[in-house]
């Protein structure tokens, strides 16, 4: 019996706003489903921010993920079934990508980007809140 045969494959997932708005818990939930499928990660990036022609899942914008990851073929299915059953991942399409060499899809890394996008998007909220707290103190200051 042969060894496992393993492919290069390009990933693209699409997260709703809510979802995008964690982006590194989205990043977290990705990485667990790679695990999941055995898949090792080649490159990863945010491809988009956009508004979609329609509504998915009563969402109208949405966030574009690109994945090149490398992944035995018989755990594919159950890599789709997961992201099937995820209630983050909107949408996504899964091709080969024997169109691409594995420099082209190293080039194609932007996880630290990444990193630093989520970072900035989480801390956005808690730097909103702390001067909505603070008004209501001026306003008893000048009562």
């Amino acid at each position: 019996m042969p060894g496992k045969r393993f492919y290069n494959y390009e990933v693209m997932f699409l997260f709703g706003q809510s979802a995008a708005a964690d982006l590194g818990g989205c990043v977290a939930h990705l990485n667990e489903i790679f695990a999941r499928a055995q898949a090792e990660v080649i490159g990863m990036r945010k491809w988009d921010d956009r508004r979609l022609a329609y509504e998915v899942k009563g969402n109208k914008r949405g966030t574009y993920i690109l994945a090149y990851i490398k992944a035995p073929n018989e755990s594919m299915q159950g890599f789709e079934r997961d992201l099937n059953l995820s209630e983050k991942v909107l949408r996504h399409m899964i091709i080969r990508a024997d169109h691409m060499t594995l420099e082209q899809m190293q080039a194609a890394d932007g996880r630290r980007e990444l990193e630093v996008e989520a970072k900035l998007r989480a801390e956005k909220p808690a730097e909103a809140a702390a001067p909505a707290a603070s008004e209501p103190v001026a306003a008893a200051d000048n009562a």
